[in-house]
C-alpha cells in the first residue's frame, strides 16, 4: 500500500462528528465545518491535517439550488508530502434504503479548475455502499472512486488492472482493500475538467466483471471533491456540481 493513497479509508473515518455551521456562514474554515441545503451538502473535511507541519483550508459556498451547487476551496499544506490532509467535498444528500439494484441511473456533471497544478492532489468522485441501509456515512462495505485528475504522482490504493472503457471514456481500474472495505478506483486517462455521465454505469461494469453485489448494497454517499496532499496556496473552483439518484 502506498503512503500517498491511504486517502480512501482514513479520509472516510474522519467524517464523524462534523461541526455544524449556520447557513448564513457560506465560508467554512473549521475542521468538518458543514453546510446543507437544497438537497446538497459541503464538508470542510480536514481529516489528515495532523500530518502537516503547517497549513490551513477553507471551503466556500458560491451558490446553491435544487439543481446543484457551486463552491471553491483554498488551501496550503506543508510536510508529509505523501499523506492526504483533506477531502473538501460537495455531496448529494441520499435517502436511506436505496439499493443499487433498484437505481436506474445516477446522472451527474461537474466543471472544476485549479489555479495551479503545482500541487500534489487528486480530484475525484467518492461513493460508498453498504449492505446496512443505516450504515454510518464515514465508510462502507465498498468504495467506488472516479478520479477525474491526479496531480503530481498521487495514486489510488491497490493495483492497476489496466484500461477499461466506461460510458465511452477510458479509465485505469485500480482495486485494493482498506481494512474490510473493498475499493474500486477508476482513474481517467487524461485529466477531465468538464465531466458528465451516469455513474450507475460504473456499478453495472463492476456487477458484470468484478462480482459487485448490486442486489444487497445500498447507496450511502455520493460525493465530489479534492484530496489535498501538499502545496499551495491553491484554489479549486467548482463552477457547478449536479447529481441525482433515479
Amino acid at each position: 500500500m502506498k503512503l500517498s493513497i491511504l486517502l480512501s479509508f482514513f479520509s472516510s473515518l474522519a467524517l464523524a462528528a462534523p461541526v455544524l455551521e449556520t447557513r448564513q456562514q457560506p465560508t467554512l474554515c473549521s475542521p468538518y465545518g458543514y453546510w446543507s441545503g437544497n438537497g446538497y451538502e459541503l464538508l470542510n473535511n480536514l481529516w489528515g491535517q495532523d500530518s502537516a507541519t503547517s497549513g490551513s483550508q477553507c471551503i466556500s459556498l458560491s451558490s446553491s439550488s435544487s439543481t446543484g451547487v457551486s463552491w471553491s476551496t483554498n488551501w496550503t499544506w506543508t510536510g508529509g508530502k505523501d499523506l492526504v490532509k483533506s477531502y473538501a467535498y460537495s455531496g448529494k444528500q441520499i435517502a436511506k434504503g436505496k439499493l443499487i439494484n433498484n437505481i436506474t441511473s445516477m446522472p451527474t456533471s461537474v466543471s472544476w479548475k485549479y489555479n495551479t497544478e503545482a500541487v500534489r492532489a487528486n480530484v475525484a468522485y467518492d461513493i460508498f455502499t453498504a449492505a446496512d441501509p443505516n450504515h454510518v456515512n464515514s465508510y462502507g462495505d465498498y468504495e467506488i472512486m472516479i478520479w477525474l485528475a491526479r496531480l503530481n504522482n498521487v495514486y489510488p490504493i491497490g493495483g492497476d488492472l489496466g484500461i477499461r472503457s466506461i460510458g465511452g471514456r477510458s479509465y485505469n481500474l485500480w482495486i485494493g482493500m482498506n481494512g474490510n472495505m473493498k475499493v474500486f478506483s477508476f482513474v481517467a486517462v487524461g485529466n477531465q475538467y468538464d465531466w458528465n455521465g451516469d455513474t450507475k454505469l460504473f456499478f453495472n461494469y463492476l456487477r458484470d466483471n468484478e462480482g459487485y453485489p448490486v442486489a444487497t448494497q445500498n447507496l450511502i454517499v455520493f460525493q465530489f471533491g479534492t484530496e489535498a496532499f501538499v502545496g499551495g496556496p491553491a484554489n479549486m473552483t467548482v463552477s457547478k456540481f449536479t447529481a441525482a439518484v433515479n
